[in-house]
């Protein structure tokens, strides 16, 4: 494919190593994807366009410079709003924490950027995360790219929607009854729920803590079980296939 919206987030990181795609033009292209169809699906709370941009031309002239690059150089990735990003709003779709902008990023945050990741934005959650469908009183409902008469599911079903749609690389949700599972199901995308304790859920909100701290958790979602796998992911796998790629979207 000539745009690099569909293609695995490991295998951008590889032709950015190669000089075969550049930084700025993956980001980009992510970007006119998200401005073309998220009126219509609802995925992001917030974007940070000017901030990938930024990051975007940095790793080029990094990749130009022959500097050392992380495995995740150059990746547009998007984060669900339960998880504290800088200057992004983590309401976990609550209008009690309407407003909320952390000042600092969650550890998983922090390593998918000293990955070399791009963060794009935050993605649309239930209110608390307690539902298998993504509406809420803040932002409202997001819809299914498939069908937009049908939800992703939830609660990670902002994520599942960015994701499937090829508006962003891959990302991050949580999951403590399905909200992983479920969007990944619906979405036609992939998704782990990890071993707690495998990926730091500080920065979380609802905090993993506790007995919850035993089911919820939070993890990877992307287009391709390799994707899953990447270092700054820390995930193991045993067997190697793919998920079905998109045949048909709005």
């Amino acid at each position: 494919m000539r745009e690099p919206n569909f293609i695995s987030a490991v295998s951008i990181a590889e032709k950015i190593r190669r000089s075969q795609l550049s930084p700025v033009e993956v980001i980009e292209s992510h970007l006119s994807r998200i401005e073309k169809l998220d009126a219509k699906l609802n995925a992001f709370v917030q974007l940070d366009g000017e901030s990938a941009r930024r990051q975007a031309r940095i790793a080029e002239a990094a990749v130009n410079s022959g500097e050392r690059l992380g495995p995740l150089h150059g990746v547009p990735l998007s984060i669900k709003s339960s998880i504290e990003v800088t200057g992004l709003r983590c309401e976990s779709g609550s209008k009690l924490r309407a407003g909320l902008v952390p000042a600092q990023d969650a550890p998983l945050v922090t390593r998918l950027r000293q990955a070399g990741a791009i963060i794009l934005g935050v993605t649309n959650a239930p209110e608390l995360l307690m539902a298998w469908e993504t509406d809420n009183l803040l932002y409202g409902r997001t819809n299914s790219p498939w069908d937009l008469s049908r939800t992703p599911g939830g609660s990670s079903g902002g994520e599942a929607a960015a994701i499937a749609a090829g508006m962003s690389a891959g990302g991050v949700g949580s999951d403590g009854g399905g909200s992983i599972r479920v969007p990944a199901h619906f979405s036609g995308i992939c998704g782990l729920k990890p071993t707690p304790g495998r990926i730091p859920a500080t920065g979380h909100f609802p905090t993993s803590a506790g007995p919850f701290a035993l089911l919820g958790v939070v993890g990877p979602m992307a287009r391709t079980v390799g994707d899953l796998k990447a270092p700054t992911m820390a995930i193991p796998r045993r067997r190697r296939f793919r998920c079905a790629g998109p045949e048909k979207m709005i």
